[in-house]
């Protein structure tokens, strides 16, 4: 069990951590959590910050799908689905930007909430 960890990066959504006895980062994000080493961290980061949301979302425009924009996994029937605000969120937890979420102000986007008129 890991006793030293630290906390490089939160979102609203979730937080980066890493220990540092075992050197393993730990990403969680909404109900996903994820452990990696260092390259693999690196190889995600990478992955992440070069996704073309856009061509994914074009590709997925006439589906029902709320998340559009997949990331693979190495179990072939596993594929985790985002939006591009939650993307967005991951680009900004493995950039190490720290994000203080209780002076963050609500964005419309941020409302995920269908209205629905009596």
């Amino acid at each position: 069990m890991c006793n030293t960890i630290k906390t490089i990066s939160k979102v609203k959504s979730g937080e980066l951590s890493i220990c540092l006895q075992c050197n393993i980062y730990r990403l969680e994000f909404n109900n996903i959590y994820l452990e990696f080493e260092q390259k693999e961290f690196e190889q995600f980061k990478t992955y992440i910050l070069d996704l073309e949301m856009g061509y994914w979302e074009q590709r997925y425009a006439s589906t029902k799908l709320k998340r559009k924009i997949p990331i693979p996994s190495m179990q072939h029937n596993l594929v985790l689905m985002f939006k591009q605000e939650e993307i967005n969120e991951l680009k900004t937890l493995v950039l190490n930007i720290s994000d203080d979420i209780y002076t963050t102000l609500l964005n419309i986007k941020d409302i995920d909430y269908t209205l629905i008129l009596n």
